[in-house]
């Protein structure tokens, strides 16, 4: 069975391209539209990995990530943040939040599936 990944983000073009790499190499993808979105479709499912943005409408990326390791069921899933912000100060941010790990954008998709393997397999 694939490997289910919630991937979280308001730029509909990132989304299809972090979606098309993938389901290419084998995984299930559901997108969300924003942080609330995301955080309903991930109580609604179940996830293997969630990628989120920072910077979105509705509820930010370092938000989504607090709210989801709230839940038990997301307490020690890998939180990947996938971001144009790349200061330290929000590395740590997103570390003190939970995030996992963290990607800028824009990213290559040899690189994210050899992250997506190394944290899931």
């Amino acid at each position: 069975m694939a490997k289910s990944i919630l991937t979280v983000d308001d730029s509909a073009s990132i989304r299809q391209m972090v979606s098309f790499t993938l389901k290419g190499a084998g995984y299930s993808v559901t997108e969300a539209v924003d942080g609330q979105d995301g955080l309903e479709k991930a109580r609604s499912g179940s996830f293997n990995l969630i990628f989120t943005d920072q910077n979105m409408p509705r509820k930010d990326g370092l938000t989504l990530i607090k709210e989801l390791r709230n839940l038990p069921q997301y307490r020690s899933v890998p939180i990947l943040m996938l971001t144009t912000e790349s200061s330290e100060a929000m590395k740590s941010q997103g570390r003190s939040a939970g995030a996992t790990g963290w990607l800028v954008k824009p990213f290559d998709p040899q690189k994210l599936l050899e992250v997506v393997r190394k944290v899931i397999g």
